[in-house]
């Protein structure tokens, strides 16, 4: 009996217990509010976008032209730079080693170019002139001998062979003579004018390798293409610097003082937005702080769709037209790199609703799209 009233007890609270549940799983879910209010555009058509802010100059991400060991860095992020100011220099003991033999070679031609054309010596003239002399000496002590030879009365007294021994050291010591004279001339003529071309080019060789040289050396200071403001550093003294396109730049620089807004339009709305049309940003968490904008161009191009983290493989089915637009950085409180909702004047919609076969007025929609 007791078993009975037990269970009749337990089905009535499970059924009271089942009729609850489901009127309490029956009431609407209340929506949660956002955080902060959505921002409002001011033109009754539009095309809304995201946009996100740059540098006037572009982001420019730093490379080198060469890989290398960072020794001393120049700037931190956010300092301010003007064009040509050093950002951080690569080890370059190697090609100091290299300029320092190089400077030494154009050295040694310049010094050997500088004694080609500042001959003759003073010095040389006098004993090339005492060697011509002696050699005229020499030269009428043979003729003297031979002549003496020759006046002999008795040409018995005299063999042939006296006679042609005289007469040969007379014509070697006239060759000698020759010789000296020649050389006096030449001493006095200077250096040869091809000699002293060949040292030329020599100079202007060695000169270029040291200027190539300076040149590797100075390339391995990175300095700032533009006037602007550091955006980021990627670097430390003692790490190792790669070349080419990195996924996080050594250094990131860019003009800031006028900021821009790229903003993506989808192609399907692209039509609706003219060259010069105005448009409005708003900050993201605050449509208090907006600030107007000025048309810069259109990017002729037009790209597939990214999501704004820059990641290659977020690509969607869509693409859109970018639009730049300009604004003073003193207007709107932000930072590059961030995004914030632009609205942009357009045309209207045109519906093509009840299109009939003969003429009809097409009636126009009110509003954006997004």
């Amino acid at each position: 009996m007791f078993r009975k009233y037990v269970l009749s007890l337990l089905a009535v609270v499970g059924f009271i217990l089942a009729v609850y549940t489901v009127r309490a799983g029956s009431k609407p879910i209340v929506a949660a509010q956002p955080v902060a209010p959505p921002s409002q555009s001011p033109y009754q058509f539009y095309v809304a976008g995201a946009g996100i802010i740059e540098a006037s100059s572009r982001n420019i991400a730093i490379s080198t032209p060469v890989a290398g060991l960072v020794t001393k860095l120049f700037v931190e992020a956010g300092d301010r730079v003007k064009a040509n100011d050093p950002l951080f220099s690569l080890d370059d003991r190697d090609l100091q080693a290299t300029l320092a033999v190089r400077k030494a070679s154009l050295a040694a031609a310049q010094s050997q170019l500088d004694k080609l054309t500042k001959l003759p010596r003073p010095e040389d003239i006098p004993p090339a002139e005492a060697h011509v002399k002696a050699a005229e000496s020499l030269v009428a002590d043979r003729r003297s001998e031979l002549e003496m030879w020759q006046g002999v009365p008795d040409e018995r007294a005299v063999s042939k062979e006296t006679l042609d021994r005289r007469r040969y050291a007379l014509q070697t010591a006239e060759a000698q003579l020759t010789e000296a004279q020649a050389d006096l001339t030449l001493l006095k003529a200077g250096t040869w004018e091809p000699d002293i071309e060949i040292a030329r080019v020599n100079v202007a060789a060695a000169q270029s390798q040291v200027q190539q040289t300076q040149t590797d050396i100075d390339r391995l200071t990175v300095r700032s293409p533009v006037t602007g403001e550091v955006l980021q550093l990627n670097v430390r003294v003692g790490e190792y610097a790669q070349t080419g396109r990195l996924e996080s730049p050594l250094v990131m620089v860019g003009s800031t003082d006028t900021l821009q807004v790229r903003v993506d339009v989808d192609e399907n709305d692209a039509w609706r937005i003219k060259s010069g049309a105005k448009a409005q940003a708003f900050l993201r968490g605050n449509k208090n702080l907006n600030t107007p904008l000025e048309f810069v161009r259109f990017e002729p191009f037009v790209v597939p769709k990214k999501s704004l983290t820059g990641g290659s493989t977020e690509r969607v089915d869509t693409r859109v037209l970018q639009v730049l637009y300009s604004f003073d950085r003193t207007k709107l409180p932000v930072f590059v790199g961030q995004q914030v909702d632009v609205f942009i004047e357009a045309e209207p919609l045109v519906a093509m609703e009840n299109l009939k076969s003969d003429s009809s007025e097409p009636t126009l929609a009110v509003g954006g799209t997004r």
